[in-house]
C-alpha cells in the first residue's frame, strides 16, 4: 500500500481507541452522506416531476413539428408526408390547425372565454391515452353535430358534461377571429357561429386544460377558414429522446426560408426553463449541507496536523518530501468525501427505489393530480454530479490542513516535544 494512503487512513482512525479526532471524523462523514442523500432524494423527486408533466404534455404537444414561416399556414403536400413518414424514429405524421376562438356557453357558468382551439386527425388523440379522459375522443360529426373535448378545470367551471344515459351532451358555439370580424361588419348576416357538443373531458395540466379544447381537423379549418391549408404537420417518435437529432436533420434538409421545424422541448420551453431552474436552485440549496460538513472536515485535519505535529516532522526528517506530507492530507480528505460519498449515495438511492417502487410518501391532495405519491426518476449524470462535487468539497477543504502540515519544520516540530 501507498505510504501516503497508509498514513492518512492511520491519521483518521485509530485501530484500538476511538479519539476525539476519530469522533469528529466520523461527523464529517455522516454530514457528507446526508447531503449526497437529500441531493440525490431531491433531484430524483423533481426528475419524476419533470417527466410526469412531459409525458403529460407531449400525449397532446407533438414530439416535432413543422410549420410554416410565412403566414397563411402550409398547403398539404402528400410528397412532403411520404418523406416524414420514411424518416428514422417516425412512428405518425398528422397535420393541425390551432388558433384562437371565443367559446360561448348559455349556462350559469361563464359565458365567454378565448381559447385555443387545436384542431387535430382521429389518430393523434390516441396519445391521449397517458391522460385522464372522461367520455369519448370521437371528434366527428353525429347528427349533423361536431364534437369538441374540453378541459376538466374549464369545464367544471362552465358546467359542462359529456353526453350521458339521462343527459344530453352539453353544447357550446365557438367563434374564430374571422367570424367576429365579419359578425362586426355584417351585423344583418346570420351570426357565424358553429356550435359543437360536448364529446369528453380530458386533465392534464391546469394551465393547459384552461385554455385548450379540441375539434376534428375538418372542423378546425372551416372555423378558421383555412380552405384545404393547415397550420402544421405533427410529427410522433418511438422515443421523444431522438426530437433534437430529427430537428436538426429536417433543418439541413427541408427548405428553412418556408418552414421551420420545432420540438416538444420548443413548445413549451417556458415551463421546462422554470422546471429545470426550480431542479438546480434545489441543488445548490441542499448542496450547502455538504459545504457545512466540509468545514468539520477542516476542523478535524486541522486537529490532526497539531497532534500530529511531532510525527510528521519526524518523517520530513526521514526524507518524506513537503509535497506528499501535502498529499498524504489531501487523501485524508478524499478518504473522507469517499466513505461520505459511498454511504450517502447507497441511502439516497435506496430512498429513491423504496419510493419508486412501494410509493411510500403520498402526495397531498393526490387527489386533484393524476399522481398519488412523490414520483421518482433517478438520474446517472445526477448521481455521478453529486459524488463528483462532494469529493471535490471534500479535497478544497483538506487543502488548508495539507498547507499547514507542509509548512512544519522538521527541526522545530521534534525540538519542540522533545
Amino acid at each position: 500500500m501507498d505510504v501516503r494512503l497508509l498514513l492518512a487512513r492511520r491519521y483518521l482512525m485509530a485501530r484500538h481507541q476511538v479519539t476525539l479526532i476519530a469522533v469528529i471524523t466520523g461527523i464529517s462523514v455522516l454530514g457528507v452522506a446526508v447531503g449526497v442523500a437529500a441531493l440525490i432524494v431531491v433531484l430524483s423527486v423533481m426528475n419524476g416531476f419533470y417527466r410526469v408533466v412531459r409525458d403529460l404534455l407531449v400525449s397532446v404537444d407533438p414530439h416535432v413539428r413543422i410549420v410554416s414561416v410565412a403566414p397563411g399556414g402550409l398547403a398539404v403536400d402528400d410528397s412532403l408526408e411520404q418523406y416524414l413518414r420514411r424518416l428514422p424514429h417516425v412512428t405518425e405524421v398528422t397535420a393541425y390547425v390551432e388558433g384562437k376562438a371565443l367559446l360561448l356557453y348559455e349556462g350559469e357558468g361563464e359565458v365567454n372565454k378565448v381559447v385555443i382551439v387545436r384542431g387535430v386527425e382521429p389518430e393523434a388523440l390516441e396519445a391521449m391515452g397517458a391522460a385522464r379522459v372522461f367520455g369519448s375522443v370521437d371528434l366527428q360529426r353525429r347528427e349533423g353535430r361536431p364534437g369538441i373535448l374540453v378541459g376538466m378545470p374549464l369545464a367544471r367551471r362552465l358546467g359542462l358534461l359529456p353526453a350521458s344515459s339521462t343527459e344530453p351532451a352539453s353544447q357550446v358555439g365557438l367563434l374564430s377571429a374571422p367570424a367576429l370580424e365579419q359578425l362586426l361588419t355584417q351585423p344583418l348576416a346570420p351570426p357565424p357561429l358553429i356550435r359543437f357538443e360536448v364529446r369528453g373531458l380530458y386533465q392534464l395540466t391546469s394551465g393547459y386544460d384552461e385554455s385548450h379544447v379540441f375539434v376534428a381537423l375538418e372542423e378546425a379549418r372551416r372555423l378558421f377558414r383555412m380552405g384545404d391549408r393547415v397550420d402544421g404537420i405533427a410529427l410522433r417518435l418511438d422515443d421523444v429522446a431522438h426530437a433534437a437529432a430529427l430537428k436538426a436533420l429536417l433543418e439541413q434538409r427541408l427548405d428553412t426560408t418556408r418552414y421551420r421545424v420545432q420540438t416538444w422541448y420548443d413548445l413549451q420551453r417556458g415551463l421546462y426553463d422554470v422546471m429545470r431552474l426550480e431542479k438546480w436552485g434545489a441543488s445548490l440549496i441542499l448542496a450547502l449541507i455538504v459545504v457545512v460538513a466540509a468545514f468539520s472536515i477542516v476542523g478535524a485535519l486541522t486537529m490532526v496536523v497539531i497532534e500530529k505535529r511531532r510525527d510528521i516532522g519526524v518523517l520530513q526528517a526521514m526524507g518524506l518530501s513537503r509535497k506528499r506530507v501535502r498529499q498524504v492530507f489531501l487523501l485524508a480528505g478524499l478518504l473522507i468525501g469517499v466513505a461520505g460519498a459511498g454511504l450517502g449515495l447507497l441511502l439516497g438511492v435506496g430512498l429513491a427505489l423504496l419510493q419508486q417502487h412501494f410509493q411510500l410518501v403520498p402526495l397531498p391532495g393526490a387527489e386533484a393530480f393524476l399522481i398519488h405519491a412523490y414520483p421518482v426518476a433517478i438520474e446517472i449524470t445526477d448521481l455521478l454530479g453529486i459524488t463528483l462535487a462532494a469529493l471535490v468539497l471534500c479535497v478544497l477543504a483538506a487543502l488548508y490542513p495539507a498547507a499547514r502540515a507542509a509548512a512544519i519544520e522538521p527541526a522545530q516540530a521534534v525540538h519542540l516535544d522533545i
